[in-house]
Formats: C-alpha cells, sequence, structure tokens
C-alpha cells in the first residue's frame, strides 16, 4: 500500500496544492478584470445616453462647443469610475456563484468516463445544428418565431446528447471504421478491445515480468500507472534495507524492461484523488480504460475479480507451468521439517512447491520414495500431499 507519511509523497501533494492555488487566483483575477469591464461599459451607455448628456449640457454648459466635448469627456470618465466601482464590489458575489456553479459541475462529471463526456458534447453540438435549421424555417412566423428557436435548441439538444450517449459503443466502433476502413463486424470487436495490462507494484517486485516478455508470451503495451511508480521510489525510500532492496529492484526491472524493448512499457498520469490506496486505483484505472491487472497479489486477485475487471496472475502462469504431478506417481524428497498435523512431514520441490508427507515426520532429514495421493491447486499456489512408498 502507498505510505501517506513519506517525504516525497509529502513534497509532491504540496507542490499540487500550490499550484492549485496560483492557478485559482490567476482565475479570480481574470474573472474580476471582466467584471469591472462589463460594468464600466453598462455605466458608461447609462451616463453617456444622449439624455442625461443632454440635460446637464443644457443646465452647466448651455451648448458651447467647448462644454460639449468637456461634457463627453467628464461623462466617459465617470462611468469608467462608477463601472469599476460597482464592478469590483460586486464581484466577490459573483466569484462565490461562479465557483459554487464549478464545483456541482465537477462532482457531476464525476461519474462520467471521459468518452460518455466527449461523444455526449458531440451529441448536443448535432442536436443544436438540427434545432437551428429547423428553427430557420419558422423564424417568419408570428409568435413561434420569437419562441420556437428556443424550445427546438432545449429539446433537439438534449434528444442528441441522450441518443448519443446511449450508442456510444456504435459512434466509437463507426468511427474506428471510417478511420481504418474496416467494415467487418469482428474487426469492430476488436477495434473496441484494449490490449493492455496494468503492472502492479507486486508484479514489478517479483521480476518475472521481465522474463516472460522476453520470451513473446505477453503482448503490450505495459502501462504502469504513476501512483504505482510512486509507490516504488516511497519502498525504494524505506528506512528498511529489504524494502528499500525490492524498491530499488523494483525500479531497475522497470527500467531494463524499457531498454529490452521487448513490450512496450508505457507510464500514464492518471490518477484518482479522492481513491486511497494503490490497490483500489488500479482496480478503478481498469475498468475505466477496460484493461487487464498483471499481479502476483492474491487479495488484489479477488477484490479485481468481483468487479468484474480482467487480472493475469503470475503465480497462476507458474502454476501452470509446473510439472503435472498425478495422484500414483512415485517420487524421492528430503524431509525438511515436521508439519501442522501430528506426524506430518513436510518436503519441497526445486521449484519451491511444497510436498506434505503423510506420518514422514519420523522420517525428517532423510529422503524417502513417495507415493502421489492428491494435488490440491490454488492461486496462492501448489500442494502435493504424498505418503511413504514402502508403508
Amino acid at each position: 500500500m502507498e505510505d501517506k507519511t513519506g517525504s516525497g509523497y509529502k513534497e509532491r501533494k504540496t507542490k499540487k496544492f500550490n499550484a492549485r492555488i496560483v492557478a485559482d487566483n490567476i482565475m479570480k483575477g481574470v474573472i474580476v478584470l471582466i467584471m469591472v469591464v462589463i460594468f464600466v461599459m453598462i455605466a458608461d451607455q447609462l451616463i453617456g445616453t444622449p439624455f442625461i448628456s443632454a440635460e446637464i449640457e443644457g443646465e452647466f454648459f448651455h451648448g458651447s462647443i467647448f462644454g460639449t466635448t468637456i461634457m463627453a469627456v467628464m461623462t466617459y470618465i465617470v462611468g469608467i469610475i462608477l463601472g469599476a466601482l460597482v464592478g469590483y464590489g460586486i464581484s466577490p458575489f459573483a466569484l462565490r456563484l461562479i465557483w459554487a456553479a464549478i464545483h456541482r459541475i465537477e462532482l457531476g462529471l464525476n461519474d462520467f468516463e471521459s468518452q460518455d463526456i466527449i461523444v455526449g458534447t458531440l451529441g448536443l453540438l448535432f442536436g443544436l445544428i438540427i434545432a437551428n435549421l429547423i428553427g430557420l424555417a419558422f423564424a417568419r412566423l408570428p409568435i413561434i418565431g420569437a419562441y420556437g428557436p428556443i424550445v427546438f435548441n432545449i429539446v433537439f439538444g438534449y434528444a442528441g446528447m441522450s441518443i448519443a450517449v446511449r450508442k456510444k459503443s456504435e459512434i466509437i466502433a463507426l468511427v474506428g471504421n471510417l478511420r481504418l476502413g474496416r467494415p467487418n463486424k469482428e474487426h469492430k470487436r476488436k477495434e473496441l478491445e484494449f490490449s493492455g495490462k496494468l503492472l502492479d507494484t507486486s508484479a514489478i517486485i517479483d521480476g518475472r515480468i521481465a522474463e516472460i516478455c522476453s520470451t513473446g508470451f505477453l503482448e503490450g503495451p505495459l502501462l504502469v500507472p504513476v501512483f504505482v511508480l510512486e509507490e516504488l521510489q516511497l519502498i525504494a525510500d524505506s528506512s528498511d534495507l529489504l524494502k528499500r532492496n525490492k524498491g530499488r529492484r523494483g525500479l531497475d526491472i522497470l527500467k531494463q524492461m524499457q531498454e529490452d524493448n521487448y513490450v512496450e512499457v508505457r507510464i500514464i498520469n492518471d490518477d484518482f484523488d479522492d481513491v486511497q490506496g494503490v490497490d483500489s486505483k488500479l482496480v478503478r484505472l481498469g475498468r475505466k480504460i477496460n484493461a487487464k491487472v498483471v499481479t502476483n497479489d492474491y487479495n488484489l486477485n479477488k477484490v479485481a475479480g468481483l468487479q468484474g475487471v480482467a487480472v493475469l496472475n503470475i503465480n497462476d502462469l507458474a502454476n501452470a507451468l509446473k510439472p503435472a504431478r498425478v495422484p500414483g506417481e512415485q517420487m524421492n524428497v528430503l524431509i525438511v521439517k515436521a508439519g501442522k498435523e501430528e506426524n506430518q512431514g513436510v518436503a519441497y520441490l526445486d521449484d519451491g512447491t511444497m510436498i506434505v508427507v503423510e506420518d514422514g515426520q519420523k522420517y525428517i532429514g532423510s529422503t524417502m520414495p513417495v507415493t502421489v495421493t492428491s494435488v490440491l491447486q490454488t492461486s496462492a499456489g501448489r500442494m502435493i500431499f504424498v505418503k511413504i512408498a514402502n508403508e
């Protein structure tokens, strides 16, 4: 899991927070400036109207040319001053309303995928185009011509956006076919599939992923999210020697994979500030971009499977490649320790597979012929149960 107390993590969060403050201050300044300009123009138009100018000019200057020029200049100056004061005074209230609206929009858009927003926007644009074309036909009609375009824009705009979002997959497939010239339905399905794999921290540190890629059995691209890279860096900076060595090993493996170029290794900047924990972020990112997660973490394997994210478990692959042991097969094993149950002994194959020897405790330290009785295989590993052959 990602360490939230590390100095590197705090420094990155501080930089992001400071950058956001600067951006917010710039935006506030721009909005205040726009408000001031708008009210300056309004005040100038109100004060500079012919009625007001004529009244003041007739009262004080009696229609002289010199008086008219002074009146025009004074009108502009007063309009600018009053407009600037009113605009600057109203801008705090306008800012609060604008930020509240932006915040609501952000919260509303969090539940939508990027593809939904893009497709919905395109549907809205097409709907508005159709609404305006229809509105031209009714423009000269009495009553309807004045209010018809407003109704048409609302109805066709919403309809276009709604239909586009519901037909998102078909629209994306159609665009892909137009771009690639592949009208076949089978090719449509292939274009919608994404072959990218998200690498988990445990899979990177394990190191076997590099060997799998070098054999050509795994297709890319391999995606390393920035939050996984940050967790590797935190582990590499740990005060614990074992963790530090694991983190550095993971970073070295990533660098070596990029240099070997057997498979494309790509760093992606997708992150979720509202989600805690690297595993949760990986599952959410896998759902978002429809990518598989490569890991050897048993718990992540289960959680991702429950949420509909495909997982490539390196331990499952290793177990599948181990030599098959069938009941009745005989072999010689070195019994090295006692088992959990009474009189049990434990031995290991060269690849680390645990062998549970029935009534083997008395033979600890000896190499004995055994017969396989059963094999238990799970995502956590494989266990072989045997009994002493002579007995």
